[in-house]
């Protein structure tokens, strides 16, 4: 079961070195088999890919790129009112992303100087979207609306077949809703290497974003470089900052709303009360017994789950400022009081009635977040994360004659005199 933690200056930061080295706890094995296939991909396309997909999801889809009207007849399997949710999502998600939107610019000076910033969305996107037990249709709205929004002229969808070799209908759904421009069936690694340099009938794209399991986040490491990707996530974390306000029942259920993802998912408690803390504790072994992935929920709680007391407020802002969570709760008395002082989270929750699920799935901030405290320079998935910029100047003769002597001295002083003479040519007369 979970810990408690007294804050004394050492006790809690040597449990945060532990949280911190969790998400490095890796197979040293699975880059060279990531690695090969790779290789095998680039090296044999679609052939490689399909045969990868038979190995590992069981059979060969039933089409390797999903038609239009499979796509229609999926989004016509699904639950009338999941889709009436969806539907709802996807505006909270686009409202809030359309304000991220940045314009173009230009700025002239008197001496007839044009200098600007020309923003773009990427041209081509790979959205990679977990099949099987980790079908997630939010992840798809929350990665494909900020695209559409950003101007990106094709996003192509990758996810696993199902067993059947059909597709997940719900993920089809979310989709065709997101706007997605195709989508094929396969995933894993072999995925991320189609995406990354193309096959027969997957085109190369710009960039990859999407979760996956640790060969999918491997396979987007090591094509880091030929491709932009999102970023590495690690395993799901929340903390949440509760004083003798709080209400421990829901303290309780959002610290198990994380510790449901994985082993390895970490669910942090820092209160100053030392009632909330043992009537949390109490909270959490009662709700456990009712949900159905207790198993999972335990041995997140027991091996990175922590209570931590802290004698003041903050403190407790210093602790959280210092792990730099995914998500981060204030339950406190007046949350909006500590909205300037916390900097280091991915997405803050402010108040007893907006829990971290509250963002998963709906309210329109974007739910893909900088884990193991990477918050501290990352941020959360956005528009800009879809965009492209160029900057451009243009000077007049005049202009250019009047700082050449500037630009000259820099140049030399640096030991490049090539630079100096690219300046130097247009006034050898003078």
């Amino acid at each position: 079961m979970i810990k408690t933690v007294k804050a004394d200056g050492k006790a809690e930061y040597e449990y945060l070195a532990k949280v911190r080295e969790r998400s490095s706890s890796t197979d040293r094995d699975v880059s060279a088999i990531v690695n090969d296939i790779i290789d095998n991909v680039r090296k044999n396309g679609d052939k490689a890919v399909m045969e990868y997909t038979v190995k590992f999801d069981g059979k060969a889809p039933e089409f390797f790129e999903v038609p239009a009207s499979e796509i229609e007849k999926a989004v016509n399997e699904c639950d009338p009112e999941f889709i009436s949710t969806l539907q709802k999502a996807a505006a909270n998600i686009r409202d809030f992303h359309k304000r991220q939107l940045q314009q173009s610019w230009l700025t002239t000076k008197e001496n007839g100087v044009i200098m600007g910033q020309r923003v773009r969305g990427l041209s081509r996107v790979g959205l990679y979207v977990p099949g099987g037990t980790a079908a997630y249709p939010s992840s798809v709205l929350m990665n494909a609306i900020p695209a559409k929004i950003a101007g990106v002229k094709e996003l192509i969808m990758v996810t696993p077949p199902l067993k059947n070799g059909k597709p997940n209908p719900d993920i089809m759904a979310a989709a065709s809703i997101a706007g997605v421009d195709r989508v094929f069936l396969m995933g894993g690694a072999q995925a991320v290497a189609a995406l990354a340099y193309g096959t027969e009938s997957v085109p190369k794209v710009d960039k990859i974003v999407g979760p996956g399991n640790i060969f999918v986040a491997t396979a987007k490491k090591l094509v880091y470089g030929t491709v932009d990707i999102d970023m590495i996530a690690g395993p799901s974390e929340i903390l949440v900052l509760a004083d003798d306000s709080a209400n421990p029942v829901f303290l309780a259920a959002d610290l198990m709303s994380q510790a449901e993802h994985d082993r390895l998912a970490s669910a942090i408690l820092v209160t100053t009360s030392k009632r909330i803390a043992e009537e949390t504790v109490k909270e959490l072994d009662r709700q456990m017994q009712k949900l159905s992935r207790k198993e999972i929920i335990d041995a997140s709680l027991t091996n990175f789950g922590a209570i931590i007391l802290c004698d003041d407020m903050d403190k407790a802002v210093e602790m959280a400022n210092s792990l730099a969570p995914e998500h981060l709760e204030v339950c406190c008395e007046n949350p909006m009081e500590y909205v300037g002082k916390l900097d280091n989270a991915g997405s803050v929750f402010l108040g007893n009635y907006s829990p971290e699920p509250l963002g998963d799935y709906f309210a329109g901030p974007n739910h893909v977040l900088p884990t193991s405290g990477t918050a501290r320079f990352f941020s959360p998935l956005s528009v800009d994360s879809f965009i492209k910029k160029s900057s451009f100047i243009y000077y007049t003769e005049s202009a250019l004659r009047s700082d050449k002597d500037d630009i000259v001295r820099f140049a030399n002083t640096e030991g490049l005199t090539a630079h100096a003479n690219s300046i130097i040519v247009r006034f050898d007369e003078e």
